[in-house]
């Protein structure tokens, strides 16, 4: 026989009231067969009328088996079937744990890289204003030392359209130190052309050439700047003379810009430093070929 019920596990009632009373018959329960893991459990019963010495009939008993009363066969029942849901709701648990813990652990493989990229992004940025706010106080220093006049001649001739005028044709020698105060970075130097001019007409002009300074070093600078038969005009009047020279002395202005770049971390950081000088210079024609200092003479904006 199969399993039975709680119904069946129960003590048989008369069946007529006229007839005497049929004596009890129990039934005894024996499960042929329990699974060890608590996870299936598929049980049969056999049951026997015996009757027993007191003229009543009960189950056999066999071997590992007892009598069970209704009421202890139906908790059985239910302490198995609570036992197999609990089994199953550890597993499901199990299972949800781990998959939190996967979900967990493939977040931060998934924003890795990306995270890695920004972190690296914001950090190279500070560095990099770092130098740059670093490198700005160390401007390089000009210092204008001298210009010499080789030759001031002025005589009379002819513009390129045949206008009758004074000419004026000149060579001088401009002497500067240039020092780079950057204690980390070179420097790359060049400047705007150097312009002489007389009553605002420009009668001179040099170039100076590009050079690199490195770090905490300083070199003397020379530019030639020269005019050849530049056009006064009305300006020449008070210059000219018989002798081709001027007898008085002459104002003059010496002007230009000069440039220096900083490569402090390639071309990401690359400051500028512009350095506008300025020149009132006095021509002596008594001082020909001897330097006229420029230490006073001179604004650096």
């Amino acid at each position: 026989m199969h399993a039975k019920t709680d119904s069946e596990v129960t003590s048989l009632a008369p069946s007529s009231p006229t007839r005497s009373p049929r004596r009890p018959v129990y039934y005894v329960q024996s499960p042929s067969r329990d699974s060890h893991d608590g996870e299936k459990t598929t049980t049969s019963f056999h049951s026997t009328p015996v009757l027993s010495p007191m003229g009543r009939f009960s189950g056999s008993l066999k071997p590992g088996s007892r009598k069970v009363l209704p009421n202890e066969s139906s908790s059985r029942g239910a302490h198995r079937k609570g036992h197999k849901q609990w089994k199953e709701c550890d597993v499901i648990e199990e299972e949800g744990l781990l998959e939190d813990g996967e979900r967990e652990k493939g977040l931060p493989r998934r924003c890795y890289f990306l995270a890695f990229v920004l972190g690296f992004f914001i950090l190279f940025s500070m560095f990099s204003l770092i130098l740059w706010g670093a490198s700005r106080p160390q401007k390089p220093k000009i210092t204008m030392k001298s210009i010499k006049f080789e030759q001031f001649k002025i005589q009379a001739g002819s513009d390129f359209t045949g206008v009758s005028t004074d000419m004026i044709t000149m060579n001088s020698t401009v002497k500067m130190i240039y020092r780079n105060t950057g204690t980390f970075f070179g420097v790359h130097v060049a400047s705007t052309p150097l312009d002489l001019s007389y009553s605002q007409i420009n009668i001179a002009s040099g170039t100076m050439k590009k050079f690199y300074q490195s770090r905490k070093s300083q070199r003397s600078v020379t530019v030639m700047v020269m005019g050849n038969k530049v056009p006064l005009y009305g300006s020449g009047a008070s210059l000219s003379s018989s002798t081709g020279t001027t007898s008085l002395p002459v104002s003059l202005k010496l002007s230009f810009v000069v440039r220096s770049r900083a490569y402090v971390l390639g071309k990401l950081v690359k400051p500028k430093f512009y350095k506008k000088i300025e020149c009132d210079i006095t021509f002596d024609p008594k001082k020909l070929n001897v330097p006229i200092s420029l230490k006073k003479s001179c604004t650096y904006d």
